[in-house]
C-alpha cells in the first residue's frame, strides 16, 4: 500500500528547537509495516472518556426506553465516525511534521467538547461544536494533502465534497431550535456515511494500509471492550460477598470470550489482501462496537440486580442483552464473509450462537441462572469459532506461501 507524505511545514530552527518537535516519522516494524504513532494513541485517550459519557446516559434504569437506547446508539455512531475519519487520513498520508501535530491537538479539543456535550444533547451546543472542530481539522488535513499527487487529488475530492456537505449541515444545526437539531444531525450523518460508498470506485484505486487500518480499528474495539468491562466492574459492590464475586466472574466470561474471538480473527489476517478501500470492514465495526458498549452496560445491570437479590430480569434488559450478543455474532460472520464464503460448519456455529443466546435471554428470567447459561453458551461459541478461525488462518498462510 502506497502512502504519501504531506509536504513538510518549514519552521524557523529556533522555533522548532523551542517546541522540541522535529518530524514525526510513522513507526514501522522490520518489514516496513506502519504502526500507530504516539499521536494516534493520544487521540484515542479522549475517546475513552467519550464512550464512558455516552453509556452513562442510560444510568442504572434496568428498563431503558427505546428512545434512550437509540440516543446512545446515535451518539456512539457520531463518536466512532469522528474517530474513523482521522484513521482513514492517517492510513493514506504520513503525518510527519509540526503542523500536523498541532492540527490533531486542535481536533483533541473538539473531541473533548464532544465528550462534555454528550450528557446534555440536544440542548447543549458542545457536541455539534466539538464535531465541527474535529471534522473541520480533517477537512483542513485533506486540503493540505491534496496537492501531493494526482491520486491524492482524486481521493481528497471525494472526501471534501461529501464530508464538507455534512460539515455545513452540522454548522446550520447551531442556528435551529434544540428539538430540531437531531434531525439535521441525522441528515448530515447519512450524507457522510454514504460518501465512501458513493466514491468507492475512486477510493478503491488507492487501497488503505492493510495492516494499519485493522490495527487501529482493533485498538478502538479494545477501547469499547474496556468501557464494557468498566460498566461491569462498577456494578460490583465494595467488599463483595462470595456469591457476588462468582456472579461478576460469570459476567466477565462473556466480554472475555468476545475478546478471544476478535483477537483471534484479527491476528489471522484473513482480510489482509481484501480490504481495498476498507469500507465494508470499518462499517461493520460500527454496529459491532455499539453492541459491545450496550453489552457491557446490560451485564452491569444484571450484576446489580443479583446484588439486590432480584428474582426477575426485566424484559427490556433481556432484549437488550440478547440483541447485543446477536448483533456481535452476525457482525463477526459478516467480517468472515469478506474473506470467503462461510462453510456449512461456520454457518452452523453462527446459527448455534444466535439461537442459544436468543433462547436463553427470551425464556430465562432468573438473573443468576440466565447469566450462568449465557456465559456457558458464549464461551462454547468462542471455542468453536476460534478453532475455525485458526484453521482458516493456517490454510490462508499456506496458500500465500
Amino acid at each position: 500500500m502506497r502512502r504519501v507524505r504531506t509536504e513538510a511545514t518549514h519552521l524557523p530552527r529556533w522555533l522548532a528547537r523551542w517546541l522540541g518537535i522535529g518530524g514525526q516519522t510513522p513507526q514501522t516494524d522490520e518489514a516496513g509495516h506502519r504502526h500507530a504513532t504516539w499521536l494516534e494513541l493520544f487521540l484515542d485517550l479522549i475517546f475513552v472518556y467519550a464512550l464512558a459519557a455516552v453509556v452513562a446516559r442510560l444510568g442504572d434504569d434496568t428498563t431503558p426506553s427505546p428512545g434512550a437506547v437509540l440516543a446512545v446508539i446515535g451518539l456512539f455512531v457520531v463518536l466512532q465516525w469522528a474517530w474513523i475519519g482521522q484513521v482513514y487520513y492517517d492510513t493514506r498520508f504520513d503525518p510527519d511534521d509540526v503542523l500536523h501535530r498541532m492540527l490533531v491537538l486542535v481536533a483533541l479539543i473538539g473531541a473533548g467538547a464532544m465528550t462534555l456535550g454528550v450528557d446534555e444533547v440536544p440542548e447543549s451546543v458542545l457536541l455539534p461544536i466539538g464535531y465541527l472542530i474535529v471534522r473541520g481539522v480533517l477537512l483542513l488535513l485533506y486540503l493540505r494533502a491534496r496537492p501531493s499527487s494526482p491520486m491524492a487529488r482524486t481521493v481528497t475530492t471525494v472526501y471534501l465534497i461529501g464530508f464538507g456537505s455534512g460539515w455545513l449541515i452540522w454548522l446550520v444545526s447551531l442556528t435551529v431550535p434544540a428539538e430540531l437539531r437531531p434531525v439535521l444531525w441525522i441528515v448530515a450523518m447519512v450524507i457522510e456515511l454514504s460518501t465512501p460508498w458513493v466514491g468507492i470506485r475512486w477510493l478503491n484505486r488507492w487501497p488503505v494500509d492493510n495492516r494499519h487500518l485493522p490495527e487501529r480499528i482493533g485498538q478502538f474495539t479494545i477501547i469499547v471492550l474496556g468501557s464494557a468491562l468498566a460498566s461491569l466492574l462498577f456494578a460490583v459492590p465494595d467488599h463483595p460477598p462470595p456469591h457476588m464475586i462468582l456472579t461478576a466472574a460469570l459476567a466477565f466470561l462473556i466480554p472475555a470470550a468476545v475478546w478471544w474471538v476478535y483477537t483471534t480473527f484479527v491476528t489471522t489476517r484473513l482480510l489482509q489482501r481484501r480490504l481495498r478501500g476498507g469500507q465494508a470492514y470499518s462499517y461493520l465495526h460500527i454496529p459491532l462496537g455499539g453492541a459491545l458498549l450496550l453489552l457491557g452496560w446490560a451485564l452491569g445491570q444484571v450484576v446489580r440486580l443479583v446484588d439486590d437479590n432480584a428474582n426477575h430480569l426485566p424484559l427490556e434488559l433481556r432484549l437488550l442483552l440478547g440483541a447485543s450478543m446477536v448483533i456481535w455474532t452476525l457482525c463477526g460472520l459478516a467480517l468472515y464473509w469478506l474473506w470467503a464464503r462461510p462453510s456449512r460448519a461456520r454457518l452452523a456455529i453462527a446459527v448455534y450462537g444466535v439461537a442459544s443466546v436468543s433462547l436463553i435471554t427470551a425464556t430465562v428470567h432468573q438473573p443468576r441462572l440466565m447469566l450462568s447459561l449465557l456465559s456457558l453458551a458464549v464461551v462454547g461459541y468462542a471455542v468453536l469459532v476460534s478453532r475455525r478461525l485458526t484453521k482458516a488462518g493456517a490454510a490462508n498462510q499456506n496458500l500465500e506461501g
